[in-house]
């Protein structure tokens, strides 16, 4: 069954999120796009139109895994079933990528509907650390994590985002999935230099990036991935590419899903920043960035 699918052990270009609302635009009009990532809660369910689909497209295109679920940072115990679900779909697929997110999300079994920020602390570093470890043990394979929009921080904070993040790669041997509209957010949040952040990270970890869409509240920026990439997230994104190479890219939208129409034309975007083809007028200033 492995053999059927669109596998390949590298990633190129600007993939979309695979959306529900899309299934019909990819499997009928199979457009140029190089590879999707598939939001691993929505197929651990056996059989169904989901897997249909999935399977439809995992025929046709590279896909990568990004999850919600592992509530990496959380006290409560691994989720068992949780993760021998997640392990039967990679073995199944046999996806390029599989991500989640640096955060916790449950509290006593009970799960939030939001992906909450870690204290930056040695105590969850160790902590944080451990449980990717165990993961990657459990899969038979890396991970890649990724770095979270935030709108509180902790009094038992003793070192900046960028480093935490940094030393979780670094000591979990994880790989890092780069969030730029993530970082632009909690930059313009608690007011950080999101420049300083990008050159902070361990360049070698990072595997892909990923672009979205925020709303201003006028008091913060919540990060909604609903919206059109924001200009500064096009500035910030030109910065990462000057900094990382020509890395994979994903445009998310998650919420008010816009036409594939619209998706293709952010990615085309995002391709002509990774080849240094976007022409100087439309290009945001650095100031832009911050």
């Amino acid at each position: 069954m492995v053999d059927s699918f669109a596998t390949s052990g590298e990633l190129r270009g600007v993939g979309l999120g695979l959306r529900a609302q899309h299934y019909q635009d990819i499997l009928q009009g199979e457009p140029d796009v190089p590879w999707f990532e598939a939001l691993t809660d929505n197929y651990m369910e056996p059989g169904g139109l989901p897997l249909f689909h999935l399977r439809e497209v995992a025929k046709r295109y590279p896909v990568t895994f990004h999850g919600v679920g592992l509530s990496l940072g959380s006290v409560d115990p691994l989720d068992e079933a949780y993760l021998q679900r997640l392990r039967a779909l990679v073995n199944d697929f046999q996806p390029v990528k599989v991500s989640d997110h640096l955060c916790w999300s449950s509290v006593n079994g009970i799960h939030g509907n939001d992906l909450f920020p870690l204290p930056y602390s040695p105590q969850a570093l160790d902590h944080i650390v451990s449980r990717i470890e165990q993961v990657q043990d459990f899969l038979g394979r890396q991970i890649l994590v990724e770095n979270v929009s935030s709108y509180l921080t902790y009094q038992s904070d003793c070192m900046t985002e960028w480093e935490f993040v940094s030393e979780v790669v670094n000591r979990s041997g994880c790989g890092l999935l780069c969030d730029v509209n993530n970082i632009y957010v909690s930059a313009k949040n608690h007011q950080f230099d999101p420049i300083m952040y990008l050159q902070s990270l361990p360049k070698d970890a990072i595997q892909e990036l990923h672009l979205a869409g925020f709303e201003d509240m006028g008091t913060h920026l919540l990060d909604t991935h609903g919206a059109s990439i924001h200009e500064g997230v096009w500035c910030l994104y030109r910065q990462a590419i000057e900094l990382y190479g020509p890395l994979p890219t994903l445009i998310e939208w998650d919420t008010n899903i816009p036409s594939f129409e619209v998706l293709l034309h952010e990615a085309q975007k995002a391709e002509r920043i990774l080849v240094n083809d976007l022409p100087s007028r439309q290009r945001s200033p650095l100031s832009e960035c911050r």
